[in-house]
């Protein structure tokens, strides 16, 4: 048999027009089109109709030179653009940032991956710089990794210099949360998994979200008792909420990174 097909291979040299495929025809089509096709020696060793759509691997009816003249190309993305700002203010929302395609993927090559990713966040000033959105119960959180983030003064222009340093740690043990927790699998809210009943987590007081005046966090429990149940809410998930107890205030957070959080 492969004799027999390199003979063909041999007489096909000499019959002009009978290697004719992909390339000879300048066809490279997506998906199954019966109307890309070529006439040539196919992958199976037949000679006649060849095809050069992409569905040809799956049916085993390609061009001989398929791979060379469709070769797969990949999608390619470019860079993430800066995040927007809060889509609202004074209440919790979310930002947003996107990427373009820079190619198309080719002849079945990798497709393209998300383009945008939606976080949420709150912000603490209008437009006009009035203070806003301390006045909101539970306490919304967020992972701490968005505290690397957040800009300061961007968000809250009523800090000045020597509240730079201000800030303190609550710890709280999880009484109860919400399925949607655990379900939540997108990157930037994968974070929401990590919650769980009857552990001791960290929450993070800093500014923007301490108010410059009380230099409290909005939801911190720091007046109860102990004993009193208090409520939270995830930021890029209102369904992923819960309650907790507060343990105590100390100055700085030592949770474990999946378990350290920052009021918002």
């Amino acid at each position: 048999m492969r004799t027999l097909w390199m003979a063909l291979c041999a007489l096909a040299r000499l019959w002009p027009g009978a290697q004719a495929g992909c390339a000879e025809a300048g066809r490279c089509c997506p998906g199954r089109d019966p109307a890309c096709f070529a006439r040539g020696w196919r992958l199976d060793r037949v000679y006649g109709t060849c095809f050069c759509d992409q569905a040809c691997r799956l049916t085993g009816d390609c061009c001989f030179d398929y791979d060379r003249a469709c070769p797969a190309r990949p999608c390619f993305v470019g860079e993430w653009s800066p995040w927007s700002g809060c889509a609202d203010q004074c209440k919790p929302t979310t930002r947003v940032r996107r990427r373009s395609v820079q190619q198309e993927p080719q002849n079945g090559g990798a497709p393209c991956p998300p383009l945008e990713e939606r976080a949420g966040c709150l912000e603490y000033s209008t437009p006009q710089g009035q203070n806003c959105g301390h006045s909101y119960v539970p306490a919304f959180i967020t992972t701490s990794a968005f505290n690397k983030e957040r800009t300061r003064q961007a968000t809250s222009p009523h800090w000045s210099t020597h509240t730079e340093d201000a800030g303190y740690c609550m710890e709280f043990k999880t009484e109860s949360l919400t399925p949607h927790c655990a379900l939540e699998n997108r990157p930037l809210t994968r974070w929401m998994q990590y919650l769980r009943e009857g552990y001791t987590v960290c929450v993070d007081c800093q500014p923007p979200a301490m108010n410059s005046v009380s230099l409290r966090c909005s939801g911190d429990g720091l007046d109860s008792d102990g004993n009193q149940t208090l409520h939270w809410q995830a930021i890029g998930n209102p369904r992923c909420q819960g309650t907790w107890k507060k343990v105590r205030r100390v100055d700085q957070c030592s949770c474990p990174a999946v378990h350290s959080f920052i009021f918002i």
